[in-house]
Protein backbone atom coordinates (compact mmCIF):
# COMPACT_ATOMS: atom_id res chain seq x y z
CA UNK A 1 0.00 0.00 0.00
CA UNK A 2 1.05 3.60 -0.82
CA UNK A 3 2.30 5.75 1.99
CA UNK A 4 -0.75 7.68 3.55
CA UNK A 5 -1.57 11.20 1.94
CA UNK A 6 -1.91 14.16 4.23
CA UNK A 7 -5.41 15.86 3.43
CA UNK A 8 -7.42 18.34 5.63
CA UNK A 9 -10.23 16.70 7.24
CA UNK A 10 -13.41 17.78 7.93
CA UNK A 11 -15.59 15.99 11.61
CA UNK A 12 -19.21 14.58 11.19
CA UNK A 13 -20.15 17.07 13.03
CA UNK A 14 -18.90 19.84 10.97
CA UNK A 15 -20.39 18.55 8.01
CA UNK A 16 -23.76 20.18 8.27
CA UNK A 17 -22.42 23.91 8.23
CA UNK A 18 -19.93 22.97 6.14
CA UNK A 19 -23.06 21.81 3.67
CA UNK A 20 -24.62 24.91 3.82
CA UNK A 21 -21.69 26.95 3.08
CA UNK A 22 -21.29 25.06 0.37
CA UNK A 23 -24.49 25.52 -1.26
CA UNK A 24 -24.89 29.40 -0.78
CA UNK A 25 -21.56 29.30 -2.87
CA UNK A 26 -22.94 26.44 -5.54
CA UNK A 27 -26.54 27.40 -5.94
CA UNK A 28 -26.40 29.28 -9.32
CA UNK A 29 -24.43 27.02 -10.53
CA UNK A 30 -26.09 23.58 -10.32
CA UNK A 31 -29.38 22.42 -10.60
CA UNK A 32 -31.77 21.49 -7.65
CA UNK A 33 -32.39 18.67 -9.16
CA UNK A 34 -35.75 16.99 -9.05
CA UNK A 35 -37.14 14.46 -6.20
CA UNK A 36 -39.91 12.24 -7.68
CA UNK A 37 -41.71 9.43 -6.73
CA UNK A 38 -41.29 5.87 -8.54
CA UNK A 39 -44.57 4.81 -8.82
CA UNK A 40 -42.87 1.35 -10.39
CA UNK A 41 -40.42 1.01 -7.75
CA UNK A 42 -43.42 1.86 -5.05
CA UNK A 43 -45.61 -0.46 -6.24
CA UNK A 44 -42.98 -3.34 -6.58
CA UNK A 45 -41.62 -3.11 -2.80
CA UNK A 46 -44.33 -1.63 -0.46
CA UNK A 47 -41.94 1.15 0.19
CA UNK A 48 -42.67 5.18 -0.77
CA UNK A 49 -39.92 5.52 -3.15
CA UNK A 50 -38.25 8.68 -4.33
CA UNK A 51 -35.88 9.09 -6.72
CA UNK A 52 -33.53 11.87 -6.75
CA UNK A 53 -32.66 12.57 -10.52
CA UNK A 54 -28.99 13.58 -10.15
CA UNK A 55 -28.93 12.40 -13.35
CA UNK A 56 -30.74 15.47 -14.51
CA UNK A 57 -27.46 17.95 -13.21
CA UNK A 58 -25.39 19.96 -15.09
CA UNK A 59 -22.90 17.58 -15.90
CA UNK A 60 -25.27 15.21 -16.08
CA UNK A 61 -23.65 14.21 -12.74
CA UNK A 62 -23.45 14.57 -8.98
CA UNK A 63 -19.75 15.45 -9.35
CA UNK A 64 -21.05 19.23 -10.50
CA UNK A 65 -21.45 20.24 -6.96
CA UNK A 66 -18.35 19.12 -5.17
CA UNK A 67 -16.01 20.39 -8.04
CA UNK A 68 -17.68 23.56 -8.51
CA UNK A 69 -17.25 23.99 -4.85
CA UNK A 70 -13.59 23.50 -4.80
CA UNK A 71 -12.59 25.50 -7.70
CA UNK A 72 -15.30 28.90 -6.59
CA UNK A 73 -13.42 28.68 -3.28
CA UNK A 74 -9.86 28.68 -4.33
CA UNK A 75 -8.06 31.83 -3.38
CA UNK A 76 -6.72 33.94 -5.79
CA UNK A 77 -3.37 32.78 -5.69
CA UNK A 78 -4.38 29.45 -6.48
CA UNK A 79 -6.44 30.71 -9.42
CA UNK A 80 -3.19 31.36 -11.06
CA UNK A 81 -2.06 27.92 -10.86
CA UNK A 82 -3.25 25.25 -12.94
CA UNK A 83 -5.31 22.28 -11.78
CA UNK A 84 -4.72 18.83 -11.85
CA UNK A 85 -7.06 15.90 -11.03
CA UNK A 86 -7.90 12.32 -11.47
CA UNK A 87 -11.08 10.75 -12.54
CA UNK A 88 -12.92 8.11 -13.87
CA UNK A 89 -14.73 10.33 -15.90
CA UNK A 90 -17.52 12.00 -14.25
CA UNK A 91 -15.48 14.19 -11.53
CA UNK A 92 -13.23 15.09 -14.67
CA UNK A 93 -16.18 16.79 -16.37
CA UNK A 94 -17.25 18.13 -13.96
CA UNK A 95 -13.61 20.02 -13.00
CA UNK A 96 -13.85 20.92 -16.91
CA UNK A 97 -16.97 22.75 -16.52
CA UNK A 98 -16.15 24.44 -13.39
CA UNK A 99 -12.74 25.41 -15.13
CA UNK A 100 -15.11 26.73 -17.74
CA UNK A 101 -16.78 29.14 -15.29
CA UNK A 102 -13.72 30.89 -13.99
CA UNK A 103 -11.73 30.80 -17.29
CA UNK A 104 -9.29 28.51 -15.66
CA UNK A 105 -6.64 25.93 -17.16
CA UNK A 106 -6.53 22.24 -16.02
CA UNK A 107 -5.29 18.79 -16.48
CA UNK A 108 -7.45 15.81 -15.82
CA UNK A 109 -6.15 11.99 -15.49
CA UNK A 110 -8.11 9.24 -16.42
CA UNK A 111 -7.33 5.69 -16.27
CA UNK A 112 -6.89 3.51 -19.62
CA UNK A 113 -10.30 2.32 -18.93
CA UNK A 114 -11.85 5.03 -18.48
CA UNK A 115 -15.71 5.43 -20.76
CA UNK A 116 -14.68 7.28 -24.06
CA UNK A 117 -18.63 9.39 -23.78
CA UNK A 118 -16.73 10.86 -20.58
CA UNK A 119 -13.30 11.21 -22.05
CA UNK A 120 -14.68 13.37 -24.84
CA UNK A 121 -16.91 15.07 -22.74
CA UNK A 122 -13.64 16.31 -20.40
CA UNK A 123 -12.56 17.73 -23.67
CA UNK A 124 -14.76 19.62 -25.33
CA UNK A 125 -15.40 21.37 -22.37
CA UNK A 126 -11.57 22.32 -22.78
CA UNK A 127 -10.01 20.31 -20.24
CA UNK A 128 -6.45 18.59 -21.17
CA UNK A 129 -6.81 14.04 -20.71
CA UNK A 130 -3.88 12.90 -20.28
CA UNK A 131 -4.06 8.38 -19.27
CA UNK A 132 -2.39 6.45 -16.93
CA UNK A 133 -3.10 3.21 -15.31
CA UNK A 134 -5.77 0.54 -15.46
CA UNK A 135 -7.24 1.60 -11.88
CA UNK A 136 -8.57 5.30 -10.31
CA UNK A 137 -6.69 4.49 -7.31
CA UNK A 138 -3.32 4.42 -8.87
CA UNK A 139 -4.27 7.65 -11.34
CA UNK A 140 -5.22 9.43 -8.50
CA UNK A 141 -1.57 8.65 -6.88
CA UNK A 142 -0.01 9.49 -10.31
CA UNK A 143 -1.74 13.00 -10.50
CA UNK A 144 -1.48 14.37 -6.89
CA UNK A 145 2.41 13.59 -7.21
CA UNK A 146 1.98 15.14 -10.67
CA UNK A 147 0.89 18.23 -9.24
CA UNK A 148 3.13 18.70 -6.20
CA UNK A 149 5.72 18.41 -8.64
CA UNK A 150 4.77 20.77 -10.75
CA UNK A 151 3.41 23.55 -8.48
CA UNK A 152 -0.11 22.92 -9.45
CA UNK A 153 -3.79 22.74 -7.47
CA UNK A 154 -4.71 19.19 -7.26
CA UNK A 155 -9.00 18.12 -6.82
CA UNK A 156 -9.77 14.98 -5.50
CA UNK A 157 -12.43 13.34 -6.81
CA UNK A 158 -13.74 12.73 -2.82
CA UNK A 159 -10.94 12.92 -0.75
CA UNK A 160 -11.01 17.05 0.31
CA UNK A 161 -13.59 18.79 2.90
CA UNK A 162 -14.61 20.85 -0.14
CA UNK A 163 -15.52 18.31 -2.33
CA UNK A 164 -17.49 16.68 0.79
CA UNK A 165 -19.21 19.32 1.42
CA UNK A 166 -20.49 20.32 -2.13
CA UNK A 167 -21.76 16.76 -2.71
CA UNK A 168 -23.59 16.96 0.41
CA UNK A 169 -25.94 19.70 -0.63
CA UNK A 170 -27.72 16.82 -2.69
CA UNK A 171 -28.78 15.45 0.78
CA UNK A 172 -30.10 19.27 1.91
CA UNK A 173 -31.61 19.75 -1.08
CA UNK A 174 -33.58 16.09 -0.39
CA UNK A 175 -34.34 17.12 3.39
CA UNK A 176 -35.85 20.11 1.85
CA UNK A 177 -37.90 18.35 -0.46
CA UNK A 178 -39.78 16.25 1.53
CA UNK A 179 -40.92 15.27 5.28
CA UNK A 180 -39.38 12.18 7.32
CA UNK A 181 -36.53 10.03 5.14
CA UNK A 182 -36.26 6.63 6.64
CA UNK A 183 -33.59 5.16 4.12
CA UNK A 184 -31.58 6.46 1.74
CA UNK A 185 -29.67 4.37 -0.96
CA UNK A 186 -26.56 5.70 -3.04
CA UNK A 187 -23.81 4.71 -4.80
CA UNK A 188 -20.11 4.97 -3.54
CA UNK A 189 -17.05 4.76 -5.04
CA UNK A 190 -14.31 7.01 -2.91
CA UNK A 191 -17.55 7.85 -0.60
CA UNK A 192 -17.33 11.47 -1.07
CA UNK A 193 -21.29 11.87 -2.11
CA UNK A 194 -22.46 9.55 0.69
CA UNK A 195 -20.08 10.98 3.64
CA UNK A 196 -21.55 14.43 2.84
CA UNK A 197 -24.79 13.35 1.67
CA UNK A 198 -25.29 11.38 5.01
CA UNK A 199 -23.41 13.59 7.55
CA UNK A 200 -26.53 16.45 6.14
CA UNK A 201 -29.21 14.73 6.65
CA UNK A 202 -28.01 12.24 10.12
CA UNK A 203 -27.80 16.18 11.60
CA UNK A 204 -31.62 17.02 10.25
CA UNK A 205 -33.43 13.39 10.49
CA UNK A 206 -31.49 11.30 13.25
CA UNK A 207 -33.14 8.61 12.40
CA UNK A 208 -32.42 8.10 8.58
CA UNK A 209 -30.59 4.94 7.78
CA UNK A 210 -27.69 5.01 5.31
CA UNK A 211 -27.20 2.16 2.26
CA UNK A 212 -23.99 2.47 0.58
CA UNK A 213 -23.92 0.25 -2.83
CA UNK A 214 -20.88 -1.01 -4.27
CA UNK A 215 -20.40 -3.38 -7.24
CA UNK A 216 -19.07 -7.13 -6.37
CA UNK A 217 -16.56 -6.71 -9.07
CA UNK A 218 -15.07 -3.60 -7.28
CA UNK A 219 -15.55 -2.82 -3.05
CA UNK A 220 -13.03 -1.01 -3.02
CA UNK A 221 -14.58 0.99 0.00
CA UNK A 222 -16.61 -2.20 1.23
CA UNK A 223 -13.77 -4.32 1.85
CA UNK A 224 -12.10 -0.93 3.32
CA UNK A 225 -14.57 -0.85 6.22
CA UNK A 226 -14.11 -4.70 6.57
CA UNK A 227 -10.75 -4.61 6.91
CA UNK A 228 -10.61 -1.75 9.44
CA UNK A 229 -8.48 0.13 7.13
CA UNK A 230 -7.62 1.27 3.72
CA UNK A 231 -6.89 -2.44 1.57
CA UNK A 232 -5.98 -2.52 -2.17
CA UNK A 233 -8.73 -4.68 -4.13
CA UNK A 234 -8.07 -6.15 -7.36
CA UNK A 235 -10.37 -4.59 -9.76
CA UNK A 236 -12.84 -6.25 -12.52
CA UNK A 237 -14.40 -4.60 -15.39
CA UNK A 238 -17.97 -3.32 -13.87
CA UNK A 239 -20.98 -1.82 -15.27
CA UNK A 240 -20.67 1.26 -12.23
CA UNK A 241 -18.00 2.42 -13.47
CA UNK A 242 -18.40 6.04 -11.61
CA UNK A 243 -17.92 3.95 -8.89
CA UNK A 244 -14.99 1.88 -9.91
CA UNK A 245 -11.23 2.32 -8.62
CA UNK A 246 -9.56 2.02 -5.30
CA UNK A 247 -9.59 4.42 -2.49
CA UNK A 248 -6.73 6.90 -2.02
CA UNK A 249 -4.49 6.17 1.27
CA UNK A 250 -5.21 8.26 3.96
CA UNK A 251 -8.84 9.39 2.43
CA UNK A 252 -10.84 11.26 5.19
CA UNK A 253 -13.96 9.60 3.65
CA UNK A 254 -12.95 6.37 5.03
CA UNK A 255 -13.92 6.88 8.62
CA UNK A 256 -16.34 9.04 7.59
CA UNK A 257 -18.35 6.08 5.71
CA UNK A 258 -17.38 3.91 9.19
CA UNK A 259 -19.05 6.23 10.51
CA UNK A 260 -21.98 7.00 9.00
CA UNK A 261 -23.19 4.13 6.72
CA UNK A 262 -25.40 1.82 8.38
CA UNK A 263 -25.67 -1.03 5.72
CA UNK A 264 -23.59 -2.12 2.73
CA UNK A 265 -24.81 -3.85 -0.03
CA UNK A 266 -22.82 -5.64 -2.96
CA UNK A 267 -24.57 -6.15 -6.43
CA UNK A 268 -23.88 -8.65 -8.97
CA UNK A 269 -23.11 -7.43 -12.71
CA UNK A 270 -26.24 -9.00 -13.38
CA UNK A 271 -28.23 -6.92 -10.67
CA UNK A 272 -27.11 -3.76 -12.08
CA UNK A 273 -28.60 -4.60 -15.70
CA UNK A 274 -31.42 -5.42 -14.35
CA UNK A 275 -32.04 -2.71 -12.44
CA UNK A 276 -30.82 -0.42 -15.10
CA UNK A 277 -33.46 -1.56 -17.47
CA UNK A 278 -36.01 -1.83 -15.14
CA UNK A 279 -35.31 2.14 -14.80
CA UNK A 280 -35.04 2.91 -18.23
CA UNK A 281 -38.37 1.22 -19.08
CA UNK A 282 -40.26 2.38 -16.18
CA UNK A 283 -38.99 5.51 -15.39
CA UNK A 284 -37.86 6.85 -18.95
CA UNK A 285 -35.01 8.19 -18.72
CA UNK A 286 -31.24 7.42 -19.00
CA UNK A 287 -28.70 6.59 -16.10
CA UNK A 288 -25.19 5.07 -15.86
CA UNK A 289 -23.99 2.41 -14.10
CA UNK A 290 -22.98 3.53 -10.58
CA UNK A 291 -26.81 4.70 -10.50
CA UNK A 292 -27.64 1.13 -11.50
CA UNK A 293 -25.84 0.15 -8.42
CA UNK A 294 -28.01 2.19 -5.90
CA UNK A 295 -31.24 0.86 -7.20
CA UNK A 296 -29.44 -2.70 -7.56
CA UNK A 297 -28.83 -2.81 -3.99
CA UNK A 298 -32.32 -1.45 -2.83
CA UNK A 299 -34.17 -4.17 -4.57
CA UNK A 300 -31.45 -6.80 -3.55
CA UNK A 301 -32.00 -5.66 0.31
CA UNK A 302 -35.84 -5.22 -0.29
CA UNK A 303 -35.91 -8.87 -1.64
CA UNK A 304 -34.27 -10.42 1.33
CA UNK A 305 -36.03 -8.23 4.31
CA UNK A 306 -38.97 -6.56 2.39
CA UNK A 307 -40.77 -5.65 5.96
CA UNK A 308 -38.31 -3.21 6.35
CA UNK A 309 -39.48 -0.74 3.90
CA UNK A 310 -42.73 -1.46 3.96
CA UNK A 311 -44.79 1.84 4.44
CA UNK A 312 -41.33 3.76 4.59
CA UNK A 313 -39.98 6.37 3.06
CA UNK A 314 -37.17 5.65 0.80
CA UNK A 315 -34.41 7.99 -1.13
CA UNK A 316 -32.64 6.40 -4.40
CA UNK A 317 -30.09 8.26 -5.74
CA UNK A 318 -29.81 8.50 -9.29
CA UNK A 319 -25.94 9.80 -9.19
CA UNK A 320 -25.53 10.26 -13.02
CA UNK A 321 -26.29 9.59 -16.91
CA UNK A 322 -23.13 9.35 -18.61
CA UNK A 323 -23.43 6.02 -20.01
CA UNK A 324 -21.52 5.18 -23.38
CA UNK A 325 -23.55 3.34 -26.46
CA UNK A 326 -21.89 -0.01 -25.93
CA UNK A 327 -22.13 -0.34 -22.51
CA UNK A 328 -25.96 1.10 -23.12
CA UNK A 329 -26.31 -1.80 -25.47
CA UNK A 330 -24.88 -4.50 -23.16
CA UNK A 331 -27.21 -3.62 -20.45
CA UNK A 332 -30.27 -3.55 -23.11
Amino acid sequence: MTEAIAVASIQTEDIPRAVRAAYRVIQFHVTRTPLVRSDYFSQRTGANVLLKLENQQVTSSFKARGAIHKILTLTEDERKRSVITASTGNHGVAVAYGLSLTGGQGIVFVPETASPVKVENIRRLGAEVRFHGTDSGQTEIFARRYAAEHGMIYISPYNDPKIIAGQGTLGLEVAAQTGRVDFLFASVGGGGLISGTAGYLKSVQPGIRIAGCSPENDPAMFRSIEAGKIVEVEPKPTLSDGSAGGVEPGAITFELCRTLVDHWVLVSEEEIAAAMRLFIENEHQLLEGAAGSAIAGFLKRASETPDEFKDKNVVLVICGARISLDALKSVL
